[in-house]
């Protein structure tokens, strides 16, 4: 019974009829871009920092309608205010993966305000991801924003301050 399921489902319908072996019936495999399952097969900075870490400010961002959940983390020189390392965990589809790994290695080694134009459509031009799946490169865009603005709180916690700084309000926006 199992064999003849299995038969039935890989030629697309009923066995030995002419519509089973008709391309509108077995449909068009769905493909990734090569930079999407390179970042999905070797994904870039998968980890976690302390969150306790004053100098580490995390996101973490989720879309109720498909279950996808990424967590990206930031270490910030606090002299320079540059991001010296990112690092990311994603639970779901490839797409948030590679999503999650390109906007990892796209922040690292820039200024704040600078990861703060990072834009979902540009991480979903770079990986080439169909109109289903920009809701990935929405949520790593989310997740940086995100990041930024945890770090920003607990250096205002830690100094004391109430001004609201220029990253700050960039994060808000």
């Amino acid at each position: 019974m199992m064999r003849l399921a299995a038969k039935r489902l890989l030629q697309g319908g009923r066995l030995g009829s002419p519509e089973a072996q008709s391309p509108a019936v077995l449909g068009l495999p769905r493909m990734y871009h090569e930079r999407v399952v390179d970042h999905y097969d070797n994904p870039r900075n998968v980890g976690s920092f302390d969150k306790n870490d004053p100098t580490v400010g995390t996101g973490l961002v989720g879309a109720p309608a498909c279950g996808d959940v990424m967590k990206l983390q930031i270490k910030v020189d606090d002299s320079t205010g540059k991001i010296v390392d990112a690092c990311f965990k994603t639970f779901g589809c490839g797409s948030a993966i590679a999503s999650s790994s390109v906007a990892t290695e796209w922040v690292k080694g820039k200024q704040m305000e600078e990861v703060l134009t990072i834009k979902n459509t540009e991480i979903a031009k770079h990986l080439s991801l169909p109109p289903v799946k920009l809701h990935c490169s929405m949520l790593a865009e989310d997740a940086i924003k995100a990041a930024v603005k945890d770090y920003q709180g607990k250096q205002t916690k830690s100094s004391g301050s109430t001004e609201v700084s220029p990253v700050e309000k960039a994060a808000n926006a």
